[in-house]
């Protein structure tokens, strides 16, 4: 049996579904065609059985005492019942001994039950029942009490039964007849249905087809440009998992877009340190391989250059980190309810300690949010990193947080218009702050991690010049139950 099972489900989907069509058809014709054949079987037993009992009447007694006197199986005159000779005819004594009734068509088998029913006259009833003749062909027989005609045309229960048979040989004819037509037609019925299945299944898997064919040319081309055509109006099973396909390539065609600007966004970037450190590392190798000493403020001036420099690639490296970990998706264990004012607090207190020249003040009010603590500490860092950087010597920076809306402004040169749309790409840098430390990547951070919070952010002038960020994050003022 497992062996079967294996080697259908090894067969081609449109073999399996032709198959199980065609097993369906020939189930359900073979239930049919036996149902039917027993109908038939039964109407031409009933008829058979209403023609036998129509023979039921009295028989004449003379007749009866000479069938019984001079008992005979095989009496040579024939006296028949309403002209029927085709009909068997004969009297079944108690002791089961035969006396024909009419010798034209044979006996038949006596059984026990037709004993019984001699030896109890008195039961008025027939019992049917297929039996065999002296030459083995097949008989209904009907038996029944022997009721004689009296005088005074009386009814006289003789200590006999009357046994009244057909043949059924044209009845099996025609069974045997039908059966084999029913067995042409099922077999004519389920090569239909197999052919009928294996077209239906090779038209219904015809956009299975497509879709494979496209997914092998993707698999063989890495062609992620490629889609499968499906009809507006279909909503079908296969026109769904075509969408879910074309989705499926259109984000990885996307992904690997972002991720191949990414890798050359990161090598830009890379190239102005690295070339730098290259520089200033030479010049050290080759003072000392020439023996010609840097005087020591050009060598103090090379070494901060150099630490510089690689300050700047941890932090872009660390930036990227970050940005890969987003890509991934935040873990949900590290997701947690949290209290955005102590985290702006605590991003405060590192805006201040960076900034110590500008005046940072704050106005908090508690609100609760769930976000990766972390990640969020991080982007609001970003935010008010931004602002230290840009704001003048001896200015100020505004930060509130109330029904948690989180605003950052400060009052420095501002952003153009036409840089706003750009200001949350990755690595992008206005020109105007291309002199200044930095990856270009703190506020794709920002955007990044306040949207995995179901946040926003938005950069604009503010009035009287600046610019104010604006992060909105939902939650509540008071925290859950399980916090009080």
């Amino acid at each position: 049996m497992k062996r079967v099972v294996r080697r259908f489900t090894s067969l081609p989907i449109r073999s399996r579904l032709a198959l199980l069509v065609a097993a369906a058809v020939a189930f359900a014709v073979a239930a049919v065609s036996v149902t039917c054949w027993f109908i038939v079987q039964g109407k031409l037993y009933d008829e058979i059985d209403s023609d036998l009992k129509s023979q039921k009447a009295p028989v004449p007694y003379s007749l009866v005492q000479d069938a019984v006197t001079n008992c005979s199986q095989d009496p040579t005159e024939t006296t028949g019942l309403r002209g029927r000779s085709e009909y068997y005819s004969q009297v079944v004594q108690t002791d089961g001994t035969v006396c024909a009734f009419d010798g034209s068509a044979g006996t038949v088998e006596v059984t026990g039950g037709d004993k019984d029913v001699a030896a109890n006259p008195s039961v008025d009833v027939g019992k049917l029942r297929n039996g065999t003749d002296t030459d083995g062909r097949s008989v209904r027989v009907l038996t029944i009490p022997l009721v004689t005609d009296g005088p005074r045309g009386q009814s006289l229960t003789q200590d006999a039964a009357l046994l009244i048979a057909f043949p059924l040989k044209s009845t099996e004819s025609t069974l045997n007849e039908l059966a084999l037509l029913l067995l042409v037609v099922s077999g004519i019925g389920v090569l239909g249905a197999g052919a009928a299945g294996l077209a239906v299944a090779r038209a219904g898997l015809r956009p299975v087809d497509k879709l494979t064919e496209t997914v092998e040319h993707v698999a063989r081309t890495e062609d992620l440009s490629v889609r499968i055509p499906v009809e507006d109006e279909s909503e079908d099973e296969i026109a769904r998992l075509s969408r879910s396909f074309n989705s499926m390539t259109a984000s990885l065609a996307s992904s690997r877009e972002l991720q191949q600007q990414l890798i050359a966004d990161a090598g830009h970037e890379l190239r102005t340190p690295l070339t730098s450190l290259r520089t200033n590392i030479e010049l050290l190798t080759r003072s000392e391989e020439t023996g010609r000493p840097i005087p020591p403020a050009d060598r103090k001036a090379l070494l901060a250059s150099v630490k510089a420099q690689m300050t700047e690639l941890a932090a872009l490296i660390g930036d990227l980190q970050t940005l890969s970990r987003s890509d991934a998706g935040t873990p949900a264990d590290r997701v947690q309810v949290m209290a955005l004012q102590d985290t702006v607090e605590s991003a405060l207190r590192r805006a201040r300690l960076r900034g110590p020249e500008l005046t940072i003040t704050a106005d908090v009010h508690p609100w609760f949010v769930r976000a990766e603590p972390t990640a969020l500490e991080r982007a609001i860092v970003n935010i008010l990193d931004n602002a230290v950087k840009f704001s003048p010597e001896g200015g100020a920076i505004d930060v509130a947080l109330r029904d948690g809306e989180l605003t950052v402004r400060d009052h420095g040169p501002g952003i153009p218009d036409d840089e706003l749309p750009h200001v949350f790409d990755r690595f992008w840098r206005s020109p105007n702050a291309r002199a200044l430390p930095g990856s270009g990547l703190g506020l794709s951070i920002v955007a990044r991690t306040v949207q995995e919070s179901g946040g926003d952010v938005v950069l604009g002038p503010a009035e009287g010049g600046g610019t104010v960020a604006t992060i909105r994050l939902p939650g509540a003022p008071t925290p859950p139950p399980s916090l009080d």
